[in-house]
């Protein structure tokens, strides 16, 4: 009776209590070959003003209300895993990797195609049939990726085709910040990896980057009060001073009871989860959410993103279009799922432009968008917009390329900002493939 009393007392004890021993400091992201990759320029990044704080002039603050409306409505979307006691993927979604993979031939980054016995094992590995068998709340312990199928195998559609091969690999569905709940559905036969669906993503992750948690748990991290880091690229050290992970310009950090440290979690020995103090080494990199959505501070976000290279589904400790505009709203108490077609729909209101000539469409821009907290979409591709520059609205958008006439792109790869036609000072650029020709919706909020 007194172990089973005293074992209980560890458990509780583990998941309760505070360990301050991790520090935020700021840090850089190591390169990588992402880095290599090609940095086309267009004349906008030469005409238009590159710094964000030209455009921050522009922007009409939020009342205090709809933006405590806003972040209330955030944090009820970002701790959803946690009340699920089923996916509630749309069957759509659900199992279009398997769908992918044994539908047409995928490839190696280096041309290779992959033999089906090599994609039916990790489609045996999924286990997808034991669905919702565990059931677990979970929660990220580091920056880590969200796989489409338990393999840390990139792999692609034919490399030889345009738009196809590196960075494009179709098993990179996203990248999850640290302290994001997770529900559990089930692990994978070789148990190295959960599938689990997160408040923006869904997918594979590994066992080794996320701890179970309990209702105790549950109950101490979600302390109402929530902070987000607002420089990009810092890290975070044990007490050791040894980096455990790089933590992005997004990161939600709970404020704890003392109201000086902030909280994050890690599993114990015991293989649960507990709740550790994080001390921050310069105040400026976090700040209390919602974030005032003033001039100077869209400015000093903006600027956080400004050049970073495309990193797609999150990789290589970049961002793709889609990451760029939710990490840049989400401190404002903005929420924006996964992909650009589902933060088409995450609006407050949207307007129609399709079809709208394009000088018309641009004045319907400029008249509709809200300068900062509107995004412009086109199927595939979402931008944020900054407001106008003689009578041009300007964007800022984590942009691959711009369609050449002959099919290839003009790779830009990273993070700029130009007009709504970048490149039209080029006879090569495909007139039908320019933004401003495609973009459908404005999306307000």
């Amino acid at each position: 009776m007194y172990k089973k009393i005293a074992l209980a007392t560890l458990l509780l004890f583990s998941f309760s209590s505070l360990h301050a021993d991790y520090t935020l400091k700021a840090s850089k992201r190591l390169k990588s070959k992402i880095d290599r990759m090609p940095k086309g320029k267009v004349a906008d990044m030469k005409k238009i003003p590159q710094d964000p704080s030209y455009y921050a002039k522009q922007i009409k603050p939020f009342s205090k209300a709809k933006q405590k409306k806003l972040d209330k409505e955030f944090n009820k979307k970002y701790f959803k895993p946690w009340i699920l006691r089923k996916l509630d993927i749309p069957k759509k979604d659900f199992g279009w990797e398997t769908r992918f993979v044994t539908k047409g031939k995928i490839y190696k980054e280096n041309g290779k195609v992959i033999p089906s016995y090599v994609y039916k094992k990790w489609i045996r590995n999924a286990q997808m049939h034991k669905k919702d068998s565990r059931g677990y709340r979970a929660i990220t312990t580091r920056r880590t990726s969200v796989k489409a199928l338990p393999t840390s195998t990139a792999f692609y559609r034919d490399p030889k085709r345009v738009g196809e091969g590196f960075p494009f690999d179709y098993n990179q569905n996203s990248a999850l910040h640290i302290n994001v709940p997770l529900y559990i559905s089930h692990y994978s036969k070789d148990k190295r990896w959960a599938y689990v669906r997160a408040s923006y993503s869904f997918g594979w992750v590994k066992i080794a980057d996320l701890t179970v948690v309990n209702k105790d748990f549950i109950k101490k991290f979600k302390t109402g009060k929530y902070a987000m880091t607002i420089k990009d690229n810092l890290r975070l050290y044990n007490d050791k001073n040894k980096p455990t992970t790089i933590v992005k310009l997004g990161a939600l950090f709970p404020i704890s009871k003392d109201n000086t440290h902030y909280l994050t979690a890690k599993q114990n020995s015991l293989g649960q989860g507990r709740i550790h103090k994080v001390h921050v080494q310069t105040p400026n990199v976090i700040a209390k959410k919602p974030l005032p959505f003033t001039a100077k501070n869209v400015a000093m976000l903006a600027k956080e993103f400004y050049g970073e290279p495309y990193g797609w589904g999150g990789s290589y400790e970049c961002r793709d279009c889609s990451a760029t505009t939710r990490d840049f709203l989400g401190p404002f108490g903005i929420f924006l799922r996964r992909n650009s077609s589902k933060q088409a729909k995450d609006g407050t209101s949207t307007t129609y432009i399709k079809g709208l000539a394009k000088n018309a469409k641009k004045k319907k821009i400029i008249q509709k968008a809200e300068p900062f907290r509107s995004l412009l979409h086109v199927p595939g591709h979402i931008v944020l917009y900054l407001g106008q520059y003689k009578g041009e609205p300007v964007i800022m958008h984590t942009y691959w390329g711009i369609r050449k006439n002959n099919g290839s792109k003009l790779v830009t790869g990273r993070t700029i900002i130009t007009t709504t036609e970048p490149g039209k000072e080029r006879k090569d650029i495909r007139e039908g493939s320019k933004l401003i020709n495609t973009l459908k919706t404005i999306v307000n909020f």
